[in-house]
């Protein structure tokens, strides 16, 4: 008689931060779920941060997960999800940080472990894309630059913003979360210049522009409710770029009554997008849609990928990644508008 093979029971994976985990809790929400769906015991995972979680995770997947929990700020979920790139596995987020951006993007409430737990066992795949960022350093003595690739899930940016998350003190940040990010943004305002940058997308020929900032988005939405790319979506196989711009006195002001007044309130409702449409668009954010991208500098400049310094780089070029991640979600998450 042929024996019939043993049922192997499916298992989930948690690649946490242990500084930022609710571990105590996140156990237990975790092994309800997981009892719920008569899984294996999970198994877990201690990010270090010499790999941001990268080496965790994958472990998690040669050891044959599932599904994989990643319990963090944003800068543990974006190494997490580069190491599952285009494994079929799928992420499910536990938003323990200070920004919590591709949680706020998918329209996932924050603060609730159970929710979390039951969107990794029980929620529907759900496929979006990846931004795909080579990081190119300056030349050393003998000419030869360093090159890096990484993933990026909702923003990299060159410029103001990642001379603000460069700045933003980390003991500030643990007492007041994304305010730190204003305190370190009004410091680097008054002080520095906007900065020259040669682009190029989809394969164009480079240009120059001045800016304060270029910021590359995978997702739009910003905690705070504030919507810096409207048609940013994760899953639309294009990256959204977004360039902001000093152009004439009071440039700040006409950039946030952009981001802040058009973005966020008057393409709430019908009325307020025909407000948008009869005035003339201010040219102090500029809008760009691409499937590759280029940028490049005279000198090295800081880069942020999802919120974390990734150092100095000369020139950074990428693409998105269509599909590339699979996440996990529950149908009753809904975007804020």
């Amino acid at each position: 008689m042929t024996k019939v093979p043993e049922r192997v029971q499916p298992h989930a994976a948690v690649v946490y931060h242990p500084l930022k985990t609710d571990v105590a809790g996140l156990r237990s929400a975790v092994a309800a779920a997981e009892a719920r769906a008569g899984w294996a015991p999970t198994r877990w995972y201690e990010t270090e941060a010499v790999d941001r979680g990268t080496g965790a995770a994958t472990r998690a997947l040669e050891e044959g997960a599932s599904v994989v929990l990643g319990s963090g700020g944003d800068g543990t979920i974006r190494a997490i999800a580069e190491t599952l790139r285009s494994s079929g596995v799928p992420l499910g987020i536990v938003p323990q940080g200070t920004g919590n951006l591709l949680a706020r993007n998918l329209g996932m409430p924050l603060g609730n472990l159970a929710e979390a737990a039951e969107a990794a066992f029980f929620g529907r795949n759900r496929a979006i894309d990846l931004g795909i960022a080579t990081i190119v350093r300056e030349p050393d003595a003998a000419g030869a630059s360093e090159e890096d690739e990484h993933a990026f899930l909702v923003l990299a940016g060159m410029g103001l913003d990642a001379r603000v998350i460069r700045a933003t003190k980390s003991t500030l940040k643990k007492r007041v979360g994304w305010l730190a990010y204003v305190d370190a943004g009004v410091r680097t305002m008054v002080k520095d210049k906007p900065l020259e940058i040669h682009y190029s997308m989809d394969g164009s020929e480079l240009k120059p522009l001045t800016v304060y900032t270029v910021m590359i988005g995978n997702c739009g939405l910003l905690p705070g409710g504030v919507l810096l790319i409207p048609d940013a979506s994760p899953d639309d196989g294009l990256l959204d770029v977004v360039a902001l711009r000093p152009l004439g006195p009071f440039s700040w002001l006409r950039i946030w009554n952009k981001i802040g007044w058009e973005n966020g309130v008057l393409r709430k409702t019908k009325a307020g997008r025909r407000i948008i449409d009869l005035v003339n668009d201010t040219k102090n954010v500029s809008y760009l849609r691409a499937r590759e991208y280029a940028l490049a500098v005279a000198s090295p400049e800081p880069i942020q990928l999802d919120g974390d310094d990734f150092g100095l780089a000369v020139k950074v070029r990428g693409r998105v990644d269509p599909g590339a991640l699979v996440v996990r979600v529950l149908p009753t998450w809904q975007v804020p508008e």
